[in-house]
């Protein structure tokens, strides 16, 4: 943390002097706020994006910045919202965006998280921010240039890593619901703690969550997954009562049962330290999801009996169906993105169970042909599965995975079925046995693809051609050609 009252060095790129020049001119204040000046106290490095704030016009201090800078960029106006954005480029072709937008005041009804919106002072703007942190201004004036306007003690929240609200929390997150979300997302990034009067306050507005968009909801969540310790985020989400509204079937993990003296693990627990355990591994979101739901069909599927106790039964299958109601429900992405994450969850088990017995070529053909090209990240997922607490087992099974690994690479150069296509197509049959399209011709291409899974044969034309004369002649066929 810096401790120089002037911040001067903070504001050294030609942006500012530039936006400094222009409000003179137009003889408005104008400040650079909000994030830009709480990841400059932090030493986090300079964000690439910038709010500006005017006391006056935003729209008209971005226009006349955009006409003093040399390459005249481009002003695009959000009129409703009374903004504007311009990109600045930077000398290595990198751009960074700057946002200007007037100080204002606002109101909002119960029923929204859309402000009524008024022209304000820059207290008035300071006051409708989040966070403390996040209401800290650096001012860009001629005659204080530099000068950090701190009217919360953002400042002395960032020494202390303390998210606290600028006003009364329970106005803040009833206003903006989305606000709750944030409040925890900034939480796990930055590894700050909620203010205990705050953290209630979320707790108690909890149920204003159902007004914010699935889309807005998924972004917040996305970037706590992104988090290096993503289960500080989805624990204080789960503590505030939060995760039960957004994520139900995350909660319905939660819990040990006991019958006859047999328990199972906590499953919402070990889905936790699962994510954590991806985190360093992978800076993919949509692994990272599917690390977060890979356990979802255990409680739906959960069942005990005297003979074998607890069990889970199909779970992988019933919880990749899961996924896609969920993806629905938060509006997230329906294409390639839902398949992945589905997919990862129906195999999620199966190189764990690989791994516990013998490696056998067939089976980890089978691995390959079911994953594909992701079979890569379905062996990260199931790495990160690996949460025993017993030293033995946990070297025992890492150790398989090596294996598992070394065998993919081994049978893959060999067997090709990463991208299976049959050596011998439907077409080729219909015409070899002069056949329309029938069951036949299913259960010879099956018969082929079993057989090259199975090593009987390798995946080679000839090889396929003459075990498809075989199997075509128990089931009556005669060549044609």
């Amino acid at each position: 943390m810096k401790d120089n009252p002037s911040y001067k060095e903070a504001l050294q790129h030609p942006v500012f002097s530039i936006t400094s020049q222009a409000a003179a001119q137009l003889d408005v204040k104008s400040y650079v706020i909000g994030g830009y000046v709480r990841d400059f106290l932090l030493d986090r490095g300079l964000k690439k994006d910038i709010d500006i704030v005017a006391v006056g016009s935003g729209i008209d201090l971005a226009q006349k910045v955009s006409s003093l800078l040399p390459k005249k960029p481009k002003v695009q106006v959000f009129k409703n919202y009374g903004t504007a954005m311009l990109h600045f480029d930077e000398a290595d072709g990198s751009k960074i965006d700057v946002e200007f937008v007037g100080a204002r005041k606002e109101s909002y009804q119960w029923e929204s998280r859309k402000p009524h919106v008024e022209t304000g002072t820059l207290e008035d703007d300071q006051n409708r921010r989040d966070f403390t942190i996040n209401a800290l201004a650096l001012s860009l004036n001629e005659d204080d240039f530099g000068t950090l306007v701190d009217p919360f003690n953002g400042v002395e929240d960032l020494q202390n890593k303390i998210i606290r609200t600028p006003l009364d929390p329970d106005i803040t997150y009833s206003d903006d619901p989305l606000r709750m979300m944030r409040a925890i997302r900034f939480a796990t990034q930055l590894n700050f703690t909620i203010e205990k009067e705050s953290l209630k306050a979320i707790t108690r507005n909890k149920e204003r969550i159902s007004i914010i968009s699935g889309e807005r909801i998924v972004d917040e969540l996305n970037k706590i997954l992104m988090a290096p310790v993503p289960s500080v985020g989805f624990k204080l989400l789960h503590d505030t009562g939060l995760l039960h509204i957004i994520l139900p079937e995350l909660t319905a993990l939660q819990g040990v049962q006991e019958v006859e003296g047999q328990t199972h693990k906590d499953n919402f627990y070990h889905t936790l330290e699962v994510v954590d355990n991806i985190a360093p591994n992978t800076n993919d979101v949509w692994l990272r999801w599917a690390a977060l739901l890979h356990d979802i069909g255990k409680a739906p599927t959960k069942k005990f009996s005297k003979k074998v106790g607890w069990t889970f039964h199909g779970h992988e299958f019933v919880g990749s169906k899961m996924v896609k109601k969920l993806f629905e429900r938060l509006h997230m992405p329906l294409n390639q993105k839902l398949k992945f994450v589905s997919k990862m969850v129906m195999l999620s088990s199966r190189p764990i169970v690989l791994a516990q017995d013998e490696v056998t070529d067939s089976a980890v053909r089978r691995l390959i042909f079911d994953a594909g090209e992701d079979v890569e990240n379905l062996m990260t997922l199931c790495e990160a599965d690996i949460t025993t607490k017993n030293a033995t087992k946990f070297r025992k099974y890492h150790n398989n995975f090596k294996i598992v690994r070394q065998k993919i690479v081994e049978v893959e150069e060999r067997d090709h079925v990463r991208n299976f296509q049959p050596p011998i197509t439907g077409e080729e049959i219909m015409e070899i046995f002069n056949l329309k399209p029938s069951r036949e011709i299913g259960i010879l291409k099956e018969a082929i693809k079993e057989a090259i899974l199975e090593g009987e044969i390798p995946n080679e034309y000839q090889a396929a051609h003459d075990f498809m004369m075989m199997r075509a002649k128990k089931l009556g066929l005669e060549i044609t050609k």
